[in-house]
């Protein structure tokens, strides 16, 4: 009886020692996001002309991603774009992020304006990506990852990948 106590709390001294390691190694990792990250997000979204389009990214931010999706159920980066330019611009676009691309004048980033479309090529040659540009380099997007999502155009991840951006032809 005494060795069965002994090996119980030996049994929860190890589990809890084996918890204490792995929460202190979660503290120990470099955050994924700065800080300041969120505050720029904010500083982003309420410098926004569009109240508009602030109402749409806040009810769209964390949908999840889901290929050829175009609902609150799951929703892609070119139906994101495609959605959110019919609903606050006006503007009919194609559904594909590559053939979305063909449809703007390109413009060099630092002339970009809210609403304005980013393309991207992760996967090397053809387009496969699209955001919205929103100001100061945020611009908001269909993370395959993370879902509806403010982003900043600076992160060399996205440097890397720009192929393009620009305005709507008229």
């Amino acid at each position: 009886m005494i060795i069965l106590k002994l090996q119980k709390n030996n049994i929860k001294g190890i589990l809890f020692i084996l918890m204490l390691v792995v929460l202190s190694s979660c503290g120990s990792r470099k955050p994924t996001v700065s800080p300041n990250s969120a505050s720029k997000v904010a500083y982003a979204m309420s410098h926004l002309k569009s109240k508009q389009l602030y109402r749409f990214i806040n009810d769209w931010t964390g949908v999840r991603y889901r290929l050829g999706g175009l609902d609150k159920g799951g929703i892609d980066c070119s139906g994101f774009a495609f959605l959110l330019q019919k609903d606050i611009y006006g503007i009919s676009l194609p559904r594909r992020s590559r053939d979305q691309a063909t449809t703007i004048k390109e413009k060099s980033i630092s002339q970009l304006k809210e609403g304005d479309l980013i393309f991207f090529s992760f996967g090397g040659g053809a387009v496969d990506h699209v955001g919205i540009y929103l100001n100061d380099t945020y611009f908001v997007h269909a993370s395959t990852t993370r879902g509806v999502v403010v982003d900043d155009l600076s992160l060399p991840a996205y440097q890397k990948a720009m192929v393009k951006a620009g305005s709507f032809k008229n």
